[in-house]
């Protein structure tokens, strides 16, 4: 009952901030396909460039959606409302709490990503995007809200979120496979951004979406970032670090 409480209210968030998410998830992925896409008039692998830059601006999406939905809410719940002091005291279980924040910022993603899918489905890219994608994009939405959770508890201020997106989130947004592919990167760099879950994300987004076969190795690689940050953020909430 705990998930279905947390799930419960970041729904009525949504429906409260309706039309201010889906403007925000809207806007900055159509600016990129716009300027990349149709700006930009170029191939990649034979193939108009937008075919391949959408499966990665859906990507990169579902992360920004997920990521900011919670590190900032929980940022401001933690610094200045005090709120885990409540869900500490509260018969929640702890675990139940971060599960259930986990699985609404992934909504909150696979949500943004649909709204990207939706607006370019009137362009006839040949695309495919399956029952697995969206497991994918789910997952990749997952990893990001754990880590948004692991944010929260580590800034010392509300400027640190954006900070940290800033060093870290919008780095991956234009580096991991989605505006160029990284073949073309020295080795070394190449290796580390590979390793990144949005790389895999994008990755295996990309081979689906062009009909290819997709290494599902990368989806051990999400699951093994989720369970890591999901450990860490059971860490503080448990051991109330940085409450």
């Amino acid at each position: 009952m705990g998930i279905i409480t947390i799930l419960w209210e970041k729904w009525r968030e949504f429906i409260r901030d309706f039309s201010r998410i889906t403007l925000a998830a809207m806007v900055a992925p159509l600016m990129y396909l716009i300027v990349f896409g149709w700006g930009i008039r170029t191939t990649m692998n034979g193939q108009p460039y937008l075919y391949f830059l959408i499966p990665g601006v859906i990507s990169l999406t579902t992360m920004n959606g997920s990521f900011n939905a919670i590190a900032q809410n929980l940022n401001v719940q933690r610094l200045y409302e005090k709120a885990f002091d409540q869900v500490i005291i509260s018969p929640t279980p702890l675990w139940q709490f971060i599960a259930g924040q986990i699985l609404a910022g992934a909504l909150r993603g696979l949500y943004a990503g649909g709204i990207i899918l939706f607006l370019v489905s009137p362009v006839k890219t040949g695309l495919i995007f399956n029952p697995v994608s969206f497991f994918i994009l789910f997952l990749n939405g997952a990893v990001f809200s754990s880590l948004g959770i692991v944010v929260s508890f580590l800034a010392r201020n509300h400027a640190d979120v954006p900070r940290f997106s800033n060093y870290f989130i919008m780095p991956m947004a234009y580096l991991c496979n989605t505006f160029f592919s990284t073949d073309n990167v020295p080795h070394g760099a190449r290796e580390v951004i590979a390793a990144l879950p949005l790389s895999q994300t994008s990755r295996m987004i990309r081979s689906i979406a062009f009909g290819e076969a997709y290494h599902p190795v990368g989806i051990l690689i999400l699951f093994s970032y989720l369970t890591i940050f999901t450990v860490i953020a059971l860490y503080f909430v448990y051991q109330k670090k940085n409450l």
